[in-house]
């Protein structure tokens, strides 16, 4: 017969304890290796940067309520930062697949030109309005509104921020998350 604990009562009295201490310091002892390793537990999943939900009265989002609305600020003169965004955006949404029906996509227009039709014809599906008085002020930034992409809700509040250049299977998982958990839109 295999004997785990010492036959000695004094021995087997320190064993008993060393294996108490051993197993209430287990917890600390794994806190610590967290902390070291930077596995904080208020880290968050997701890729863009959550915004306070602030709602966004403007006659373009009156429109597409009920919708989830990936946003873009941008000149009429669509710059390669610009087509690049429209891109991002269009592949995002198809990449969807059968939830990309509840996404629409919105270009709001920061001066008085008009986007060339070429362009109109290559972002097919995307609408596209004029920055309102004070509209790109509700939207914020960390340098200019046209370096981000915005997702606004389904009922029309602005939610999330995405980065100047932004990872697509990162927002895709993002959006994903929200369409799944999102009962509406």
């Amino acid at each position: 017969m295999i004997r785990l604990l010492p036959a000695d009562p004094v021995r087997r009295g320190r064993v008993k304890l060393a294996l108490l201490a051993a197993f209430f310091a287990l917890p600390v002892a794994a806190g610590w290796i967290a902390w070291w390793l930077d596995l904080a537990p208020g880290a968050t999943g997701n890729y863009g940067t959550l915004l306070p939900p602030q709602p966004v009265q403007a006659a373009p989002f009156e429109l597409l309520k009920g919708k989830w609305v990936l946003v873009q600020f941008d000149r009429a003169a669509c710059d390669a930062q610009c087509e690049l965004k429209h891109y991002t955006m269009r592949q995002v949404r198809r990449a969807l697949g059968k939830d990309m029906q509840r996404v629409e996509r919105l270009w709001i227009v920061t001066d008085a030109g008009a986007p060339s039709a070429a362009l109109l014809a290559a972002i097919e599906g995307t609408q596209v309005a004029p920055a309102g008085a004070g509209l790109a002020a509700a939207f914020p930034v960390e340098r200019m509104a046209a370096d981000h992409i915005y997702l606004v809700d389904p009922l029309g509040n602005l939610m999330m921020r995405f980065p100047r250049d932004p990872d697509p299977s990162r927002m895709i998982k993002d959006l994903q998350r929200l369409l799944k958990v999102s009962r509406f839109g």
